[in-house]
């Protein structure tokens, strides 16, 4: 397991942005794909109805109802979140944003913020269970916290209209918001205080934290600025990951399969397409599985030596020795390469890498990928002729 520990931030903090929207989310043009960082399609919230999930009742005044919410996740949830992680409805898995209460919220209940992306919003009001406190969701399009803040919609712009639009001046006595470490790089904190009067502190980077946290004097302790990427953190990110290669799948491996077949025949197209397949599935599950044990700190190194260990298994079990020289030579080449550019796409779900880091290894790696690949087609059509 990799852990990495958050610096203490104060009020006037304010990280930059790009290096959160890179480290998550690529370089912001055209690259978020990856699976922490929510839908491609903006969907807005919508309105506040008895519709929300855990939705129990209203409380406040006609003029002004806000939604208590139980804290209690149902098997809908858990069932929500699963699909989610398969990336079924995962474009429209949001929470209106808005004002809630959990439990039953005072003017000296404190306030935490959140993204409307319903995963973080189960997990925040889970977390909550048993207290009295105000959620204040932000307008996130379904995009998780980090994410969203790189992105630039859990911002300042975003956190002032959705303080001024749910009439929080009036419900609270303090003027203090608590919200995740994670939300820093978008917020700035001497801005809100400027424009609404509320402070804002950062309370922990795990939902599972803030009990603890608010038990404690609304201390954050160093365990709670650590970030964790354990086996199980990147095996359930493993799932999208695939869901989101479908289509190069079908589309490439069609493609292969029908070359190889006019080519060779269907038994060559089968094993070709089977290699290539493996060299996907490897890229895109085995190699975020056994990360912090493959040699290497580049993603694409880690890609490439995982896809030579792919090659030789496929080698010594396909009928290898059959093999034609360039047969050989090409599936040696083609197979890390793309497995190589799949464990790549992984850097955008990760805690391990840097925005610099990652630039140098698409600079880098991209045009190695491409001529690997190259290389091998016309080792492959030279062997086919000779």
């Amino acid at each position: 397991m990799k852990i990495h520990q958050v610096k203490k931030i104060t009020r006037s903090t304010r990280i930059p942005q790009a290096n959160a929207a890179d480290r998550c989310c690529g370089s912001g043009k055209g690259t978020e794909t990856a699976s922490c960082c929510g839908p491609l399609m903006i969907v807005a919230g919508g309105e506040i109805t008895d519709k929300v999930p855990g939705f129990i009742s209203w409380v406040g005044t006609a003029a002004e109802k806000v939604p208590r919410i139980a804290t209690s996740l149902t098997y809908a949830d858990h069932a929500g979140a699963c699909m989610a992680r398969w990336g079924i409805n995962r474009m429209r898995y949001i929470v209106p944003p808005g004002r809630y209460a959990i439990g039953t919220p005072g003017p000296d209940a404190p306030v935490l913020v959140t993204g409307n992306y319903k995963m973080s919003f189960d997990m925040v009001r889970n977390a909550l269970s048993g207290r009295n406190a105000w959620l204040l969701v932000l307008e996130t399009f379904g995009v998780n916290v980090w994410c969203a803040a790189g992105k630039g919609t859990f911002g300042t712009a975003e956190l002032v209209r959705r303080i001024q639009k749910t009439g929080l001046h009036q419900a609270v006595s303090h003027r203090q918001l608590l919200l995740p470490i994670l939300g820093a790089p978008g917020v700035s904190a001497h801005e809100v205080a400027k424009r609404t009067g509320f402070t804002v502190r950062y309370a922990a980077i795990r939902a599972e934290d803030l009990p603890s946290f608010l038990d404690n004097g609304m201390v954050t302790t160093p365990e709670m600025r650590k970030i964790g990427f354990t086996t199980y953190d990147r095996l359930v990110l493993v799932p999208v990951e695939i869901v989101l290669t479908l289509k190069s799948i079908a589309l490439f491996g069609g493609a292969l399969f029908l070359a190889a077949l006019l080519a060779n025949g269907f038994g060559a197209a089968t094993v070709m397409t089977l290699a290539y397949l493996g060299a996907v599935l490897t890229g895109v599950a085995i190699v975020p599985v056994l990360l912090p044990w493959i040699p290497g700190r580049s993603f694409a190194v880690k890609g490439a030596l995982a896809g030579v260990v792919w090659s030789a298994d496929l080698y010594l079990y396909a009928g290898g020795g059959s093999w034609s020289v360039t047969t050989t030579i090409a599936a040696f080449l083609a197979l890390p390469a793309i497995c190589a550019f799949y464990a790549l796409n992984f850097t955008g779900c990760t805690t391990y890498t840097s925005p610099s880091g990652v630039k140098k290894e698409m600079h880098l790696g991209m045009p190695a990928m491409g001529s690997a690949v190259i290389a091998a087609v016309l080792l492959l059509v030279v062997g086919r002729f000779l």
